[in-house]
């Protein structure tokens, strides 16, 4: 591989972390329309492993934007990534694949009698990613969630006021 081609390679990688930190961001502040916007226009989602739906993107957000109203606090960590960029004739190509496990302590909302319900909830395990390079950058073509834990406590908390 030519320094050329090591640059870009190096420098698909940093976009593509940006992409994957983007894709948790999106997610933790609601911001369905950032969301959308890191898909491709053919973009898919699959949340199946983890109780949910498989579709378009803007399909799947839709779906996100109302389940996520019930966790008021929620936290993606994205960690272990590893990248596979594919390669042309010793070139970086336009395609990528990205596996990357990851940890999401949420709470939930609810509320019992006089005492305030925060239920915790966890889950962990491993998502991939399809990548493709577009006019705009790095955009996500799939994700795929698999959930391998999932973990969930309470506790109750004198109501305020």
């Amino acid at each position: 591989m030519t320094q050329r081609a090591q640059l870009t390679v190096l420098l698909d990688r940093l976009a593509i972390d940006d992409l994957i930190t983007g894709y948790a961001r999106a997610v933790d502040d609601g911001d369905w329309q950032a969301y959308r916007s890191l898909f491709t226009h053919d973009g898919r989602a699959d949340y199946r492993s983890s109780g949910g739906i498989e579709g378009p993107a803007a399909d799947v957000s839709t779906w996100l934007e109302e389940v996520m109203r019930l966790f008021p606090v929620r936290q993606h960590l994205i960690v272990n990534r590893q990248v596979r960029i594919e390669s042309v004739d010793g070139a970086p190509g336009d395609t990528a694949v990205l596996h990357a496990d990851y940890v999401n302590p949420m709470r939930l909302d609810g509320r019992d009698g006089q005492h305030v319900t925060i239920p915790n909830y966890s889950s962990g395990g491993r998502y991939t990613f399809g990548l493709r390079r577009t006019e705009a950058g790095w955009r996500v073509h799939e994700v795929v969630v698999h959930e391998k834990w999932r973990r969930t406590s309470e506790g109750l908390v004198p109501q305020r006021g």
